[in-house]
C-alpha cells in the first residue's frame, strides 16, 4: 500500500468519530423527547392488546400494542411499539397500564413501569457513543499526525543486520 493510499484511509478514519457524535446527539434527543413526554404528558389507562418478546439470540424485538382511553374518553391505538429487551419483563403478563400522552410530540406514548429507566439507558447511551468518539477522535488524531511526521511504517526499510542474541 502507498503512503498516499495510508492516508487516505487515516483521513477516512475520521468517520467513525464523527458517527459517534452524531448517535450521541440522536439518543441525547430521544432521552429528552421521553422525559418530556414523561413529565409534562398526560395520564391515561392503556389496555395492552399484544405482547410479543423473543429470546433469540440473532434477532431480539420485542413490542407492545397498545388501546389508550384518555381522560376525555378518546381512544388512541398504538401498533407494535419497540420496547428495550431489557425491561420487556416488567410488561410481562401485564393487563393495563398507565401511560402518559402528549400529542404531537417526537414520543408521544410512554409507559410508566418502564419510563424511569428507558429515558435513563437513551441517556447513558449519549454519553457511551460521546466518549467513544473523543477516544477513537484521539486515536484517529494522533495516527493521522504519525503518518504526517514520521511516515507509513509499513513503507520502512527494515534493517539486515545480523540479530544478536539479548544476553542478561
Amino acid at each position: 500500500m502507498s503512503s498516499k493510499a495510508s492516508r487516505v484511509i487515516a483521513r477516512l478514519l475520521w468517520g467513525f468519530p464523527l458517527l459517534l457524535i452524531f448517535l450521541a446527539f440522536n439518543q441525547y434527543q430521544v432521552a429528552r423527547d421521553l422525559k418530556a413526554t414523561w413529565e409534562e404528558g398526560v395520564p391515561a389507562t392503556a389496555e395492552v392488546l399484544a405482547f410479543e418478546t423473543s429470546n433469540r439470540m440473532d434477532v431480539v424485538y420485542d413490542w407492545i400494542s397498545l388501546q389508550i382511553t384518555m381522560p376525555d374518553g378518546t381512544q388512541l391505538l398504538r401498533e407494535r411499539m419497540a420496547i428495550p429487551h431489557t425491561l420487556a419483563p416488567r410488561l410481562e403478563g401485564v393487563e393495563s397500564l398507565t401511560v402518559r400522552v402528549l400529542p404531537d410530540a417526537d414520543q408521544p406514548v410512554v409507559m410508566e413501569p418502564i419510563i424511569n429507566a428507558q429515558w435513563r439507558i437513551a441517556a447513558v447511551q449519549a454519553v457511551m457513543a460521546l466518549f467513544g468518539a473523543l477516544f477513537i477522535g484521539f486515536g484517529v488524531g494522533w495516527w493521522n499526525r504519525f503518518l504526517i511526521r514520521q511516515g507509513d511504517p509499513a513503507l520502512r526499510e527494515v534493517n539486515t543486520g545480523k540479530i544478536s542474541p539479548v544476553r542478561a
